[in-house]
């Protein structure tokens, strides 16, 4: 039974072409021959060369085998997983010797024996076969360096939207569907696609993600289906490109709908295909991936809009899941408030706690931004903070601006209780709720309550529903 694997024979004595050639074909499926060393370039790029058997002198009369050091030194640099077999009929030592330094694999005399030509080329595979699984290791590496992120958060959530979302994430990942996951921006469509990639049959597969709203476009074809080295200007080496390295695992297109409408083709026909061809190679990759993409777009008003490819709408959406935003999981905001709090309170060795008046603060707060925002509230928080104790007050103040009071009345926001209780005769300017900034708010409130209890800070604390230690932290903050 013959072995699978391609040779190439190069020799400018046709009797040795036809002699090698009826030998090697007995034992192996492809054997390719050729008596002019400038068709080798042409050769390698149209079929997969694994093993080259290469004559070192060329020219009538030639015995110094420098013809056949420029041509190892070419091959190797047009594809370095080709193993290279120097053969000459002025065999000596030293050449022999020159030969591995230069990058042979093995080095044989004409006229050979054919056992001795047979084990040679044997060997020849074995190296072959371990140089490309040291260069395919090597390029995943690098590529999986260059596309995996830091680690990531946990996908929490207690509320029953999320609950709903749970549930047909666990539904989905036994399957290999494809699988989109719609929302507003912060509400954790990369957390999601994690957990439906680990709650997979692929979960032990690597999980690539790709922001495809921040890619040049020039650099589209290279990111996601790598380039051979001299492609193009920059490309000094070969580099995987995401497909490849998702291969077997899942791969993560997040932003989808910022992919251009030339762009959206290509990645049409490489999901068709289930092949990628890397840009500048001619040999197509067969990839198995999980695909899993993430949008904030309306796809379907895209669709009607001719801003996005049907066909491509219907090939990614088999499964649609979509995130609810944080003013619809309300009751998720306690949950994820201490999770975010023990995260980064470890991350900058601090120790804080949260008091319920912070708690209710941000319960109340519309986050527009949604969970990307509450995460990074509570980190400057936990930066900013002293006393021990989380104060989230001043950085929502002093960072985003709340809903007026019509506003958040339209849409069923609660808002802050500023009354002071019945014990105060609010003097407060009715100016404070065409802004509603919760940092002017909170600091006229505290002085309106310092001015009716004649400046008690005991007094004035119970009627804001502070703790004296929230209420001095306060007055330090707004100097009063």
């Amino acid at each position: 039974m013959k072995q699978a694997g391609s040779i190439l024979i190069v020799d400018d004595n046709l009797d040795v072409l036809i002699a090698a050639q009826l030998l090697l074909k007995q034992h192996y499926q492809t054997v390719v021959t050729t008596d002019n060393p400038f068709d080798i370039e042409k050769m390698i790029n149209e079929q997969k060369i694994e093993v080259i058997l290469l004559d070192m002198n060329f020219n009538h009369d030639a015995i110094s085998g420098q013809e056949g050091f420029y041509w190892l030194k070419s091959i190797l640099a047009q594809d370095s997983s080709v193993v290279v077999v120097l053969m000459t009929a002025y065999g000596d030592i030293q050449l022999a010797v020159d030969a591995i330094k230069a990058g042979a694999s093995d080095f044989i005399a004409k006229p050979w024996k054919n056992e001795q030509l047979l084990a040679v080329i044997a060997a020849g595979f074995a190296h072959a076969q371990d140089k490309q699984k040291v260069e395919k290791l090597t390029r995943k590496t690098l590529g999986l360096n260059h596309a995996l992120k830091g680690k990531n958060f946990d996908f929490l959530g207690q509320s029953s939207a999320m609950q709903q979302v749970f549930n047909t994430i666990k539904k989905a990942a036994e399957t290999d569907a494809n699988i989109l996951i719609t929302g507003e921006s912060g509400t954790g469509k990369e957390l999601a696609a994690h957990a439906v990639h680990l709650a997979s049959n692929r979960s032990d597969e690597a999980f690539i993600s790709l922001d495809m709203g921040s890619i040049a476009t020039s650099l589209f074809e290279s990111e996601l289906f790598g380039h051979k080295k001299g492609a193009f200007t920059d490309a000094k080496a070969d580099r995987t490109g995401r497909f490849e390295l998702a291969h077997e695992g899942s791969l993560f297109l997040d932003e989808l709908g910022n992919l251009p409408l030339s762009q959206q083709a290509t990645l049409l026909a490489a999901l068709q295909n289930r092949q990628i061809t890397p840009v500048g190679g001619t040999k197509p990759i067969d990839v198995n991936i999980r695909l899993i993409c993430a949008t904030n777009e309306n796809l379907p008003q895209a669709v009607y809009e001719n801003r996005f490819r049907q066909d491509l709408l219907y090939r990614i959406n088999t499964v649609e899941i979509r995130l609810p935003p944080l003013r619809e999981r309300v009751d998720d905001i306690p949950l994820l408030t201490e999770y975010y709090l023990e995260h980064f309170s470890r991350k900058y060795k601090r120790n804080l706690s949260i008091e319920p008046d912070d708690m209710n603060l941000l319960c109340q707060y519309a986050w527009p931004g949604n969970v990307r925002e509450l995460a990074h509230v509570i980190e400057r928080s936990v930066i900013l903070s002293d006393c021990g104790v989380l104060d989230v007050c001043s950085v929502i103040g002093a960072n985003t601006t709340t809903k007026t009071e019509k506003e958040a009345i339209d849409e069923g926001t609660n808002l802050p209780d500023i009354s002071i209780k019945n014990e105060i005769d609010t003097g407060i300017d009715n100016r404070v709720y065409d802004c509603f900034n919760l940092e002017i708010l909170e600091q006229r409130a505290v002085r309106a309550a310092l001015k009716h209890h004649q400046g008690n800070v005991t007094q004035a604390a119970k009627a804001l529903g502070l703790t004296r230690g929230a209420m001095y932290r306060r007055l330090k903050k707004h100097d009063l």
